[in-house]
């Protein structure tokens, strides 16, 4: 369905297990199955290589004086849900946090990424 309002970018709402986070920015996400590279020879492209990737989700998240780092790192078998502006929903299901949490007290942000099996993020 179309977005009436031609708004593409610059809102999201994300939550994770209905538990909804500040997200402060750098959202994204990537739903891919695979990752391809090009094998080349002396004489020609020979081909492709296929490996499988793992999906995630990642975002920064204001630190609010309610969010627990440890909480964030603890994350296994969650679902996040985002809404962009543009209309779409993306869902992660079976999540992991991945990487560590670091929080910055400049800005009061977390970044986090999540991780799945093939097909755990979708969007709609």
């Amino acid at each position: 369905m179309a977005n009436p309002t031609n708004r593409l970018a610059g809102t999201a709402y994300l939550s994770v297990d209905g538990v909804t986070y500040m997200l402060a920015g750098d959202f994204e996400y990537k739903p891919s199955l695979v990752t391809r590279e090009s094998l080349t020879g002396m004489d020609t492209v020979h081909g492709f290589s296929e490996k499988p990737v793992a999906p995630h989700i990642s975002c920064t998240l204001r630190d609010s004086g309610g969010l627990s780092v440890a909480s964030l790192n603890a994350m296994v078998n969650v679902t996040i849900v985002v809404e962009l502006a543009n209309g779409k929903t993306i869902i992660g299901r079976n999540m992991w946090s991945v990487e560590d949490q670091t929080a910055k007290s400049t800005d009061a942000t977390i970044d986090v990424k999540w991780e799945g099996q093939q097909g755990a993020v979708t969007e709609a």
